[in-house]
């Protein structure tokens, strides 16, 4: 019987932690890490290895659980009201569980990147400290809508991708014996810039689920400015243009990438992504929490079509 009780609250435990490092944002840090890898794989001509990905996988997973289970430290007054089902906010995991995670992510993070090298180890500095900003008072960028938009748009966009690009090159040229040179390619430049501008309609759709706690807490939001249906229609046209700048993209033969195969499954993906918004009632706090997980899954979908694409070049 103690060790049916044992393996029900290890269970339990491990189903807490889960939700605690938010799994959506897993998923995503987990295939960037992956599609990056492959992108600078694909341009080095280089033999495969697991290992750099491995390396980088564990230190960005630390650094995303760090990053949202902080923000989770400092928000159980408004996720009580927003998300009940988070772990601190429910009382599955004490304030100083959620603490004591965090501080060894945190740690291990930055540990295991300083072992990969400089641009794995300042990719998940900088993240951190944007990430620490972001929730910590006194800064806590999270209060000011341009500040909260920023934060995870850089990070997300620019830092994560342009970071990982820079450190698997380094890691694959020295492997091959070629000289070093930390340039960025075009394609790279087009993902980075597709995902900076996608991750801010996911940073401003975010909000519209949680209106009622954000302004019982007084925290400003673009949808509490703006109001919901003004914010839903601009995050709708922010990833129209993403879709469509990729297609233009397809259409002008970049030499890195599959045009073909972009062209196609942007169309697709575009199409897709209005048909779904046709029945979403911002009334309705499930159904736009639906298709905000939606929106992250067409996240995670591009990593692999803009990986492929490139392996398909």
């Amino acid at each position: 019987m103690n060790q049916i009780s044992q393996s029900a609250f290890q269970s339990s435990w491990l189903y807490a932690f889960w939700k605690f490092s938010r799994p959506h944002t897993i998923i995503g840090t987990s295939l960037s890490v992956l599609g990056l890898y492959l992108i600078a794989f694909a341009l080095a001509n280089s033999s495969f290895s697991p290992l750099p990905i491995l390396l980088a996988w564990f230190a960005c997973l630390c650094g995303n659980v760090y990053i949202v289970g902080l923000n989770q430290l400092e928000d159980v007054a408004i996720d009580q009201i927003n998300k009940p089902h988070l772990p601190i906010a429910a009382g599955e995991f004490s304030q100083q569980t959620g603490q004591i995670i965090v501080g060894i992510t945190g740690i291990l993070a930055l540990v295991i990147a300083w072992l990969g090298g400089q641009f794995l180890f300042g990719m998940v500095a900088i993240s951190l400290a944007i990430g620490t900003a972001y929730s910590l008072p006194p800064i806590r960028l999270k209060r000011f809508p341009f500040w909260a938009a920023l934060c995870i748009f850089s990070v997300r966009g620019a830092i994560v991708n342009l970071g990982l690009f820079l450190h698997f090159n380094w890691v694959l040229k020295q492997n091959s014996l070629m000289i070093v040179i930390p340039v960025i390619p075009a394609a790279v430049w087009v993902l980075t810039i597709f995902v900076l501008v996608f991750t801010f309609a996911i940073a401003i759709f975010k909000d519209i689920p949680d209106m009622e706690g954000d302004l019982q807490y007084n925290i400003t939001t673009f949808t509490i400015q703006l109001g919901k249906q003004a914010v839903f229609n601009l995050a709708l046209w922010v990833l129209s243009v993403c879709y469509i700048g990729m297609i233009l993209i397809g259409l002008l033969h970049l030499a890195e990438v599959n045009s073909v195969f972009l062209v196609i499954t942007h169309l697709v993906a575009l199409g897709v992504m209005w048909w779904q918004s046709w029945g979403v009632d911002l009334q309705d706090k499930s159904a736009i929490a639906r298709f905000y997980q939606f929106i992250w899954k067409l996240f995670f979908i591009e990593y692999l079509i803009f990986t492929m694409a490139c392996l398909l070049a």
